[in-house]
């Protein structure tokens, strides 16, 4: 059965300070898949934005895989919350004041939010272009829109500031981790690993 780990870590009986409840396995485990597909998803969007490959098959490849990892997010990100809906994170201890409570829910929220909808939108804005997509190459998904000349600049847009909006919101998530870490002291990061 997959239950917060209570008792006390090696650190924690080291420095006397009672150890901090964590999130479940399964959760932690999708957190830092998730962490390491969306490193792999902006590593590749990068490189294929901004250093275009001339190679137009390799080029073809790295959508397939960008595409590919971005539906393979979106699924684990409804895994994700499908799981946090029956197991709710563990207190933080000390508790946040309210303000950075509500400073971490809507950030959360909105992280959420476009792990959710960038990898709809992205599909559609390539189909859109006329590149339909096969699952890493093993099963084809089906575009509810097709070839569409004038929707495809104005979904990859739409895609593009998505990305730009969740770089500001993984910076915050992780310089609010390290702040709680080192800073406030406090279990924020503890809980998740």
């Amino acid at each position: 059965m997959d239950v917060p780990e209570p008792g006390r870590s090696a650190a924690a009986a080291a420095t006397g300070q009672p150890a901090a409840a964590r999130y479940t396995v399964l959760a932690r485990a999708l957190h830092w898949i998730t962490a390491a597909l969306v490193l792999v998803v902006v590593t590749l969007g990068i490189w294929m934005v901004f250093f275009e490959p001339a190679d137009d098959a390799f080029k073809l490849r790295l959508y397939n895989v960008h595409e590919s990892t971005g539906i393979l997010i979106l699924v684990l990100t409804v895994i994700r919350l499908l799981w946090r809906a029956r197991h709710p994170p563990p207190p933080i201890t000390p508790p946040l004041p309210p303000l950075m409570a509500l400073a971490a829910r809507l950030n959360h929220a909105l992280i959420y939010a476009i792990l959710l909808t960038m990898p709809i939108v992205g599909f559609l804005a390539t189909n859109a272009w006329g590149f339909p997509l096969e699952w890493f190459g093993l099963f084809p998904i089906p575009s509810p829109i097709g070839r569409h000349e004038t929707a495809a600049p104005i979904l990859s847009n739409i895609h593009y500031g998505m990305a730009i909006a969740l770089g500001v919101m993984l910076l915050a998530h992780v310089a609010g981790a390290l702040f709680h870490h080192f800073v406030r002291k406090d279990d924020t990061l503890r809980r998740m690993l």
